[in-house]
Order: C-alpha cells, then structure tokens, then sequence
C-alpha cells in the first residue's frame, strides 16, 4: 500500500530552552542544534530533520490540566529490541517513567519531559496481528511485561536507540470531539479507526491505527489567546495538496499541510 499521509514534525514553546536540553539529550539520546539562542530542534539522527522544534518564550504561560493542547508525541522505533534499548537506557539514567502500556497493536512506553509534555515512544506488532472489530483496530490498553521486553535488549546496545525512529502519531486534548474529529477528517483526510473508548477518538490514513487521536479526558477547555507553554503546532504531509497550506483546528493548535514527498524526519 502507497503512503498518502505522514507526521513530519511538531512545533513546542518553551520558557526555557536549558530546561528541557537535557532531556532529549541525554536520556532520549536525540541529536540537539540550536541555530539561534532561542530555538532548539531535536533530530533522530545527524542526517535526520528536525522532529521537534522548540521556540523559547519567557513570557509563555504554564497551561493547566484542563486546557486543549498536547496530550503525547508519539515516537515509533522499528522494532522490539529498539525499544528495549530505549527502555534500559531509561531506566540506566533513572529516568522517571509514567507508564509501560500493551495496546494490542503496540506495546507503549509513557514519559513526560521536564515542561510536562506527554511523550511515547513505541513499536508496532505487524498488522496482521492487530486486534480489530470488522475493518476498524480494536485497540485495548494493559500491562506491559517490562521483564519480557528486556530480554530482547540487544547485545551491545545501541548507541542511540532513538536512531531509526519515526514520528508515529499525535494524541491532543481537544475542548470537544465532534469539531475536532470533523475536522481532522475533512481538513487532513484521515478516517475514524477507533471511537469506543469513551471519551477519544482515533484517526488515521492507509490503514493504520491512529496518526491523529483526540481525547476530552478531564475536560479540556479551549487555549485561548495567551501564548501557551507546549504545543504551537505541527506539520503534517499529504498527498491530498500540491502546495503548502496553514491551518488551524478547532482548539487553536497550528497545522500544517505539504505535499507528500518531501523528506521527513
């Protein structure tokens, strides 16, 4: 199956950039620049694009709980044993890890850098073991056996096991589904693939689980005009344009369209 959509990258807003250095850094062992002393991207290798990008605003506002915006970066390694080596490199740094999921269709790693922002990083199982109730994925969520995954922790460990990774997908809390879900499917072409868990909906194209999921969990309420600490934006590409198009979804967040085909991260 041809691609028609992918995630290139994510734009955050942060007061301050020596705060969440460190972080993707040294414990995720992402490859840092920053072109100018107020932006910082993050690569997944020296050859790679940016996946994230930074802006530092020191007049940014620390949302609260109940506010639309970021809920995870989703980071997708290649294999079980690249997530092994990502998860004994955590645990190495004493890195604190919010929670170790089993999706049916992934199994999930859990963290949040030092602003508060969601991440995961996780593998596909393949496709043809993907839970599924007709032609939609039956996602489930439960315990990973960390001890299991381990014992696929290859033999040196990778230097940097962040190193083949992809942007695999993006969760936002939205103030409410229905605009949200309408226009993540009309304005970027994706299809509902899962919408019984209560509260949330998944998104995606070509068949796979979620690129884009959305969630009201806690109740979300719109970001207002105040620059934000966290999520500005990101670029998504499509084959559904020719030309670059801004956007922006219904709880404010920036979105942007290119062709696909470019490079991405």
């Amino acid at each position: 199956m041809s691609s028609t959509f992918a995630l290139r990258s994510v734009a955050l807003v942060t007061r301050k950039i020596e705060a969440v250095l460190p972080f993707y850094r040294d414990a995720l062992g992402l490859v840092a620049r920053q072109p100018d002393a107020h932006t910082l991207t993050l690569h997944f290798s020296a050859t790679s694009p940016a996946v994230i990008t930074f802006t530092e605003d020191p007049d940014a506002v620390e949302p609260t709980e109940r506010t639309a915006g970021l809920f995870h970066i989703a980071l997708l390694v290649p294999s079980r044993p690249a997530l092994a080596a990502v998860l004994a490199r955590l645990i190495e740094l004493r890195q604190p890890i919010e929670g170790l999921s089993d999706h049916g269709v992934s199994e999930a790693i859990y963290l949040a850098d030092p602003d508060g922002n969601g991440l995961e990083i996780y593998r596909d199982r393949p496709r043809a073991e993907w839970p599924m109730a007709g032609d939609r994925v039956a996602m489930v969520t439960r315990a990973l056996d960390h001890r299991a995954l381990l014992r696929e922790l290859p033999v040196p460990p990778p230097a940097a096991p962040l190193g083949e990774a992809t942007f695999g997908h993006l969760h936002l809390s939205v103030s409410a589904l229905e605009p949200a879900r309408k226009f993540y499917t009309s304005e970027l072409g994706l299809e509902v693939r899962q919408d019984d868990y209560p509260g949330a909906v998944f998104m995606a194209a070509d068949g796979y689980h979620h690129h884009v999921a959305i969630n009201t969990w806690g109740s979300p309420q719109p970001r207002g005009t105040r620059p934000l600490v966290g999520l500005a934006g990101f670029v998504a590409a499509t084959s559904r344009t020719k030309v670059q198009k801004l956007l922006s979804d219904p709880d404010g967040i920036r979105v942007t369209l290119e062709p696909l085909g470019g490079t991405g991260g």
